[in-house]
């Protein structure tokens, strides 16, 4: 496992949009390019334990998005997924990349959708040859926010971050992880330290409304994937109670040829969870397409 100053050493800082962005690549640039898109409210360390083998197999770009892990944080951002979803592409376009596959997790699922939607609408400047997601509120009306996550949308949201401490942290994670796949310390201290890192904790109010974003574009972002011409696929670890088997379900209702793929045991982080098994999967989904 890497620890965040192992992770952070081959990564580098991005004047991107006028932010200070930390950003990442690993890899042979000769290989198929594959965007990785990470989750609320952690960073593309989320990646850490399929990083090695999927650098075998792609070229690796990842970032940590404005308000999120070592990236700037600015209190008077409005965080709008639209303007995460241009982070990446004008990352990409820094490196001259044109085509690329994401794998997404969680809130990057919404940036993946938004990114998506501007291809299906033919104004994207980047090609996106394939999508999977991993565990996330794709349907609005079917994802379960934890109550945590409700007091941050309400007009008491600025009270959390006050009284946020480590411990209950890792007790709210722990009960989004699989029941033999807890989060092992080094998770919860480096997820709490990323947290933490340029005074974090206080912009999670303002982050949080990508919830009230969803809804909004509910039309536009689940549109993206009914819409799509693209393979799209949904990996999800099922003991999720956030956007788990009930997601997966709804998913397969209203995906037309869905793929997916469950897996029993793993909560809403499958890819720290069990690294192995998620890599598995999506290398069998690359090799289908």
């Amino acid at each position: 496992m890497y620890t965040l100053t192992q992770w952070q050493i081959n990564g580098q800082f991005l004047n991107i949009n006028g932010q200070q962005i930390f950003t990442k690549t690993a890899g042979s640039t000769n290989k198929p390019a594959l965007l990785l898109i990470h989750g609320f409210p952690s960073a593309s360390w989320d990646w850490e334990g399929m990083w090695d083998e999927l650098t075998k197999h792609y070229f690796l770009v990842t970032l940590d998005m404005l308000g999120f892990g070592l990236s700037d944080k600015p209190i008077n951002a409005t965080y709008k997924i639209t303007e995460q979803a241009d982070l990446y592409t004008q990352f990409l376009k820094r490196l001259n990349i044109t085509d690329v596959h994401i794998l997404a997790h969680d809130y990057g699922d919404t940036v993946a959708q938004e990114l998506l939607a501007i291809q299906v609408a033919a104004k994207s400047e980047i090609h996106i040859h394939s999508v999977c997601f991993l565990n996330g509120g794709l349907f609005p009306h079917v994802h379960k926010p934890l109550f945590i996550q409700k007091l941050l949308l309400s007009k008491l949201g600025w009270i959390v971050p006050k009284l946020m401490s480590k411990q209950k942290f890792a007790k709210n994670l722990t009960t989004i992880f699989g029941k033999h796949t807890p989060p092992a310390p080094l998770v919860i201290d480096t997820l709490w330290a990323l947290l933490n890192h340029n005074n974090g904790l206080r912009v999670m109010p303002k982050l949080i409304n990508y919830i009230t974003q969803r809804k909004k574009n509910e039309q536009r972002w689940v549109g993206a994937i009914i819409n799509s011409n693209i393979p799209v696929t949904f990996i999800a670890g099922e003991q999720d109670p956030i956007s788990g088997k009930h997601m997966l379900e709804h998913y397969k209702k209203r995906v037309p040829n869905a793929r997916v793929q469950g897996f029993a045991d793993l909560g809403h982080y499958p890819q720290v969870e069990d690294a192995k098994a998620i890599t598995q999967a999506y290398l069998n989904f690359r090799k289908q397409i």
